[in-house]
Order: structure tokens, then C-alpha cells, then sequence
């Protein structure tokens, strides 16, 4: 990735996205487009991604991205949930051991489903931001791998094939927003870098909860201090994002606009996702569509449904909540 100090701009060459497409492509599923003629919604499902997430495709171009000796050494990230999912996925696939450092308020099925691909998960207490930096410490310390959910390049590529495969099914004029759910903002940089490469005159949108607002901040006022995170649905969005990201100047620059949404409208799309479409979505894939039913974003649009790894019992008790069947 250049830095182009005369334009003030970050380029992220095109064919970053290209090759990622391709050395991803034997270990990922090309999730389906479908289009809502009523309310004037494309959805793209990643929710049906191998590991119930988007997550999987940076980490897979990350993990083959890097050198024997480094998978060799050992994989050491950090996750909230579906990046730990993707990593150690990718880890197993190649063969080398993941470690993953969570914190103790993550998914409870999440964490279950890395132990169940070999990954050894530690629990951190506190947030995320603390699993983090405890991740990032010990990766330093003990010469392992570092394999950040959204500072870094590789990541940020292989989020970006999202995009790709969204270009080919939908036709990305000026009047189409597309939405994306954001925490640190690999994806949302990933997908706007990428529409940027491949011309397409569609609005980038960013959705974040209300209840952990940190690249919101970032986005508006640069910087996140001051930001007061509190529990929210949308588990997989939450925690302070790393002191310069590259995705901070990416989201600044591709995205179009940026929107928060309220917990009643997550938990309501979540169960509108089941009773319209019936579709499994987690909290933090619901805030894209609650982008929409909030009306803080107009359609036609594309609503990026990120994933759904959510406990069946949460989300039978938001259906029971919402009437939904």
C-alpha cells in the first residue's frame, strides 16, 4: 500500500484485491447475492461463508500470504469472535498452530467453535482492546505470528474480494448505497478500497452500534478518546480500534458516509433477517440492515450481512421479542 503525499491519499493497488480473489478462492464459498423487490434491498450473505463469517476471507490471505518460517513459528491474533474463527480455520488448513487471545465477554459458541478447529484460546479479562494488546505483547515476546482482524494489508485484501463478487451481480450506479458493518474497519476499508478500484459509482457506507462508537469517532472527529463503550447485541463490533490503524486514513477516504444505530433496530433486524428471509444473522451482521430500517440510509442498497454465529437461544429470545416466527 502507498502513501501519496501530494494527493494526501492512501492508494491500495487493485490487483492486491485480484490476487487475494484468487489465492482465497479454493478455501472460501462464493456467497449469494439476493435482491428484496419491495423494500429495494440487494443482501450479499455472508452469513453462509465457511465459518459462519466474512472474517474468513482476510484471514485466509493473510495466513497463505505469509512465509514458512513464519507459520512455522506459530499464529498468535486476537478476536472477538469470527476472526479467531477465520484464523484458526486457515491455521489448521496449512498447518500450523493458532493461539488466540479473547476477551472473557466474547461468544460463548464462537470460542467453542476455535477449540473445536485446534486453535488454544485465552480468555483476557476485560474487552477486547486489552485482548488485543495482550495478544500483541505476547506475539512480540515469544516470536510468534501476529495476525491483526483489520491493521493489515493482507486482511484488508481479503476482505475486499467481498467487493468483487458484489460488482458482478449487482449493477453499482451512483444510486445504490452500499452498507457495511464496521469495528475496525478492515472490511469497510477493504470494500471501499476495492469499489474504488473497480470504478463503481455506489455510496460506501459504514454502520456501527451506538453502544461502541470508536471508528465512528475516528471517522468524525479523529480521534477515539473519550468514547464510553457499553454491552451491546452487535458482540463481534466492540473495542477501541489500534493506534494507527491503516484503516483509519482507508475509511476516511472511501467511505461516504457514516451512520450509528441503536440496539432496539439491531435486535430488530436480526429478527426481521429470520421472518423476511429466513436467514440466521448475528448482532453485529444486523447493524447494516438496521442502517435501513432506522432510515438513517436511503435504498436501493446493499445490505452486507457479515455473518451468523449467534447462540440459539439469543437469538430465539430476540424473535420471541419481536413477534417473528
Amino acid at each position: 500500500m502507498l502513501f501519496c503525499a501530494t494527493q494526501m491519499e492512501f492508494m491500495f493497488p487493485f490487483d492486491w484485491f485480484s490476487n487475494a480473489a484468487s489465492r482465497i478462492a479454493p478455501h472460501i464459498q462464493r456467497t449469494p447475492v439476493t435482491f428484496d423487490p419491495v423494500r429495494q434491498l440487494y443482501f450479499k450473505w455472508e452469513n453462509q461463508q465457511v465459518t459462519g463469517s466474512f472474517k474468513a476471507r482476510g484471514a485466509f490471505n493473510k495466513v497463505l500470504s505469509l512465509e514458512d518460517w513464519e507459520q512455522t513459528a506459530g499464529i498468535v491474533s486476537a478476536s472477538a469472535g469470527n476472526h479467531g474463527l477465520g484464523v484458526a480455520l486457515a491455521g489448521k488448513t496449512i498447518g500450523a498452530p493458532v493461539k488466540v487471545f479473547a476477551s472473557e465477554h466474547a461468544s460463548p459458541l464462537k470460542l467453542e467453535k476455535m477449540r473445536k478447529l485446534g486453535a488454544h484460546v485465552e480468555l483476557v479479562p476485560g474487552g477486547y482492546e486489552l485482548a488485543e494488546s495482550t495478544a500483541i505483547e505476547f506475539a512480540a515476546h515469544n516470536g510468534k505470528t501476529w495476525v491483526s482482524a483489520y491493521n493489515d494489508s493482507q486482511v484488508i485484501a481479503g476482505q475486499g474480494t467481498l467487493a468483487l463478487e458484489i460488482a458482478q451481480d449487482v449493477a453499482l450506479d451512483e444510486t445504490i448505497n452500499v452498507i457495511v458493518p464496521t469495528s475496525g474497519g478492515g472490511l469497510a476499508a477493504g470494500i471501499g478500497a476495492a469499489l474504488h478500484g473497480l470504478g463503481a459509482k455506489a455510496r460506501v457506507v459504514a454502520a456501527q452500534p451506538e453502544a461502541s462508537a470508536f471508528m465512528y469517532a475516528l471517522y468524525n472527529g479523529g480521534t477515539q478518546q473519550g468514547v464510553v463503550e457499553s454491552a451491546t447485541v452487535a458482540d463481534g463490533l466492540t473495542g477501541a480500534v489500534e493506534n494507527g490503524s491503516l484503516t483509519i486514513p482507508l475509511v476516511r477516504q472511501y467511505i461516504h458516509q457514516f451512520v450509528l444505530v441503536a440496539e432496539d433496530d439491531i435486535s430488530r433486524a436480526v429478527a426481521l433477517a429470520w421472518q423476511e428471509y429466513g436467514q440466521v444473522i448475528e448482532g453485529s451482521a444486523a447493524v447494516a440492515l438496521a442502517a435501513v430500517l432506522s432510515g438513517k440510509v436511503t435504498t436501493p442498497a446493499v445490505v452486507v450481512i457479515s455473518g451468523g454465529n449467534i447462540l440459539p437461544e439469543h437469538h430465539a429470545e430476540i424473535l420471541a421479542r419481536w413477534g417473528a416466527k
